[in-house]
């Protein structure tokens, strides 16, 4: 029988795929079939876990640096799919923001996005085939406050997807973006009833999403279900992006 979204014999590597929205996408990668590479820079015994799961690899790497990007890419072998994943923030006014908070975002959110990319980039055009999915944010969207850096390395994730996508169509390669609404994470968890109230109010659905929310989409733009969309951004956001 044939399965909807099936990856069945393609390799995938995620990056930051120990918890949270990266747990699910590997898992739901590995679910279609793939065989994924669970990549982290913390978290070994949550990246093992996922990995054992599904059949997969965990390997570390911290993809802000590029040659450990490099390196991450190389170990994960002849890539099918690559889902840039990997993430973090550093709120703070940007009047009192310090220069290692806006580097450390740009480069863990976006350069990590560059580096990772261009290492896969070569293998997929050489072979003419192959897909990227970039996972961006609804703040690189419409920005947010004490977010300045945060919703700059995400609206980067865009621009550079698109970019991407277009140098590497001829060669059947595709790039899109995810970007989420605001997920059940750590990150949510921790937020003020107040402020968790006010995104659900104003998401026309009513909620906030599940990172399977997310992997399901991340899923369907890495199959041949998806082999005409490219250059594409997917807001997962419960319409909170209308």
């Amino acid at each position: 029988m044939t399965t909807f979204a099936s990856l069945e014999g393609k390799v995938a590597l995620v990056t930051g795929g120990s918890r949270g929205i990266g747990r699910a996408i590997a898992l739901e990668l590995g679910r279609a079939g793939a065989d994924v590479v669970v990549g982290y820079r913390t978290g070994r015994d949550e990246a093992e876990a996922v990995a054992g799961e599904i059949g997969g690899r965990a390997v570390e790497a911290d993809v802000s640096d590029p040659e450990s990007a490099r390196a991450l890419v190389d170990a994960s072998g002849e890539l099918d799919v690559l889902v840039n994943n990997a993430g973090l923030t550093r709120d703070g006014v940007l009047a009192r923001m310090s220069d290692d908070d806006w580097r450390t975002v740009i480069d863990t959110n976006l350069s990590s996005v560059f580096y990772t990319c261009r290492a896969a980039a070569r293998t997929m055009m050489r072979k003419r085939a192959g897909t990227i999915v970039n996972v961006s944010s609804i703040v690189g969207i419409h920005g947010n406050w004490g977010q300045t850096n945060y919703a700059a390395s995400k609206a980067g994730i865009i621009g550079f997807t698109k970019s991407l996508a277009r140098e590497l169509g001829s060669r059947n390669v595709r790039a899109n973006v995810v970007a989420p609404g605001y997920v059940t994470t750590q990150l949510t968890d921790a937020l003020p009833e107040a402020a968790t109230d006010a995104m659900l109010a104003a998401t026309p659905l009513g909620r906030l999403g599940d990172p399977a929310d997310v992997a399901g989409a991340v899923r369907f733009l890495c199959s041949d279900e998806a082999a005409f969309v490219t250059g594409a951004v997917l807001l997962v956001d419960g319409g909170l992006g209308m």
